[in-house]
């Protein structure tokens, strides 16, 4: 009895003894395994990457059943550019460039007018018998940088058909005047509002001098410029520059700031 029971105690402890031996041998094959199985994965991934690259590519054989979803985001349209095999999403203001059709739908500085400046040179350097549409919902903004988009437009040999849909506020009252005189629209509901320019000055008393003849001297050159779009008298623009002046689109076609109304069809 007491020999059986030694000897039972010595098969246990060597079955621990085993098992403890034999487990890091098969956690390191399972890890290996692991280690395999994601190797094989990640090529298998990588093998895919181009599949699903081309997933965002309409291939030029494919039919109408062959399309796929357009990416969620940023609103984009399938284009082919001429003489591509395939079509690429693209975004839709980038196709809308492609038809000569440009939106401005923010707060007039430097950048957004150096875009569009950039897009409308490029347009005309295509076609300079062809108009640009300029479709206008924004709330003003520089008056330095709206300038700069007012000199480009009567730079370029395109005519510049402007459009208000929204509202024309401040500077971009002034951008929808000067497009190409009977070309200039707006949307029944839209809204045009007109001021005297703004501005801020701090620091030196001399320095707030030079500012604000400055400022004096961009409301003549926006009266002066006003009077000419509109055929309104100077003293007549003072006087509606001085306050914040809202108008209907019908009053902005009796004021001489747009040529028509858009009249929406029945359906």
């Amino acid at each position: 009895m007491g020999t059986s029971s030694c000897n039972l105690g010595r098969m246990r402890a060597l079955s621990v003894l085993l098992a403890a031996l034999v487990a890091p041998v098969a956690l390191g094959f399972h890890t290996q395994l692991m280690s395999h199985s994601a190797t094989r994965a990640s090529r298998f991934a990588g093998a895919a990457a181009p599949r699903v690259q081309r997933a965002g590519r309409l291939g030029a054989r494919q039919g109408a059943g062959g399309l796929v979803m357009m990416p969620i985001g940023v609103p984009k349209v399938a284009y082919r550019i001429p003489g591509s095999p395939s079509a690429d999403w693209v975004d839709i203001y980038n196709r809308l460039y492609r038809e000569r059709i440009i939106f401005l739908g923010q707060e007039i500085d430097d950048e957004i007018a150096n875009q569009i400046i950039g897009v409308m040179l490029y347009l005309d350097s295509e076609d300079s018998k062809k108009p640009i549409y300029l479709y206008i919902n924004c709330p003003g903004g520089s008056v330095i940088a709206g300038m700069a988009l007012f000199d480009t437009m009567n730079h370029i040999k395109s005519p510049v058909v402007t459009i208000n849909l929204g509202l024309s506020a401040s500077m971009a009252s002034f951008l929808l005047a000067a497009g190409k005189r009977g070309s200039r629209m707006a949307l029944p509901h839209s809204r045009v509002m007109i001021h005297q320019p703004m501005g801020g000055a701090q620091g030196q008393a001399e320095d707030i001098k030079v500012e604000a003849a400055q400022i004096m001297r961009i409301k003549e050159n926006l009266v002066r410029m006003y009077s000419q779009m509109t055929g309104q008298t100077q003293e007549q623009i003072i006087r509606d520059l001085d306050r914040d002046n809202f108008m209907s689109a019908q009053e902005a076609l009796e004021y001489g700031l747009i040529d028509k109304i858009i009249e929406t069809t029945d359906k």
